[in-house]
């Protein structure tokens, strides 16, 4: 029998679970403030540099990381224009999504730019990060030095031991089901829509387009200066077989009122299903849950990435205080100031959400809300009032 790989004990004040922008956010703030952390990654380094999700860091997320002066270094991509292009059966409406306050605003940033920039960044200033980290289990959250385990990818077994752990790693990573049953209360949504996501080589829209028809709902992004995101409603439970290229580019031309819509090859096909998710509290005894460890987001309005990087700047300052200022309101106060801005965001993306789908095919919704669908979008075009609550909502306004 092969003898166990000798364990190796180290020490730090964070420890990071997960190197994805909110864990990747936490530890290059926290290195800006001279604490030390290690970031630990079950992927390959190359695997989490191309994943790809979200593509716009709104405007408070921009000057968040303005305020840290660390903006020109994590933030790749060109600026956001602030123009919005909702389409109803094919007539464009242009919607602004500044909200006239000045400074920096939000950028065009792929995640993955995103992700290489502060991987870069943080290891650029001396910071630890290990990827295809194994076997990672957390124990002993409720003392004052929590441990952390895991293996190398030689086998070698090594125990970390810290301050505080921030679970950055996900909806279904370790950290959360580190938390005994019974302590986080779970409250989920099922939106009972379906989108297939597309990555083609075809040329980005002029602005980020949303589309309503009566054939569903459908929306195009770019995602660099050669290649696009689109979205398609479809019944949760399809399949991306279901869906070959010729009937991706004619239901997309279609629904975005472009029959010259030009096509290219496509690199990616997936259908998920929009839910909505959001746990409490987001702490339990000296872990805390980051970014989609605690919460997800219906895509609509882009808020998933964004909370995520408030959530760590949030977690950041609280251990600043704590560590320089012997401070630990912050800490205390975690849970709730995130949840606060949480529940905001997650409302604002449930009503576009619905106002989107239920505007377009009546199939599910019926032609009553169908209707009420339409007169929130009429408003939003015609109400100073309400397009101007729009830009602010998009922006990302503190609660």
């Amino acid at each position: 029998m092969a003898e166990e790989a000798t364990e190796l004990t180290e020490s730090t004040t964070v420890a990071v679970i997960g190197a994805g922008p909110a864990g990747l956010t936490v530890a290059a703030l926290l290195r800006s403030s001279g604490i030390d952390c290690v970031v630990l990654e079950r992927q390959t380094r190359e695997y989490v540099a191309q994943r790809q999700r979200a593509g716009i860091v709104e405007t408070r997320a921009v000057r968040m990381f303005d305020s840290w002066g660390l903006a020109d270094r994590v933030l790749g991509g060109g600026p956001h224009d602030g123009i919005l292009d909702i389409r109803v059966d094919g007539e464009s409406h242009l919607v602004s999504d500044n909200d006239g306050s000045e400074g920096p605003t939000a950028v065009l940033c792929p995640q993955q730019v995103l992700v290489q920039k502060l991987t870069a960044t943080y290891l650029a200033d001396g910071g630890d990060l290990r990827f295809e980290a194994a076997d990672v289990s957390l124990h002993h959250l409720t003392g004052d030095r929590p441990t952390v385990r895991y293996r190398t990818p030689d086998g070698t077994l090594r125990t970390l031991t810290c301050d505080f752990v921030a679970g950055c790693d996900g909806d279904h990573g370790i950290s959360r089901s580190a938390v005994p049953d019974g302590v986080l209360t779970a409250h989920a949504f099922d939106h009972g829509i379906g989108w297939l996501t597309v990555l083609a080589d075809a040329p980005p829209p002029a602005h980020p387009l949303l589309a309503v028809s009566p054939d569903g709902f459908a929306a195009h992004f770019p995602r660099g200066p050669y290649s696009s995101r689109y979205y398609l409603q479809c019944p949760p439970e399809d399949h991306p077989g279901a869906w070959p290229d010729t009937r991706v580019w004619d239901a997309l031309r279609i629904r975005l009122g472009d029959p010259v819509l030009t096509a290219g090859p496509i690199t990616d096909r997936e259908i998920f299903r929009l839910r909505s998710l959001v746990h409490d509290p987001m702490q339990y005894g000296r872990l805390y849950l980051v970014g989609d460890a605690a919460h997800i987001v219906s895509p609509m309005g882009g808020k998933g990435m964004n909370l995520a990087l408030y959530d760590a700047d949030l977690f950041a300052r609280a251990v600043r205080d704590s560590v320089r200022d012997h401070d630990d309101t912050a800490l205390r106060t975690y849970s709730q100031r995130c949840l606060r801005r949480v529940w905001s965001d997650q409302e604002f993306s449930h009503w576009l959400t619905r106002t989107l789908h239920d505007a377009g095919d009546d199939t599910r919704s019926g032609p009553f809300h169908r209707s009420l669908a339409r007169a929130r979008l009429d408003r939003l075009f015609t109400l100073p009032s309400a397009a101007r609550t729009f830009a602010e909502l998009m922006t990302g306004v503190d609660p």
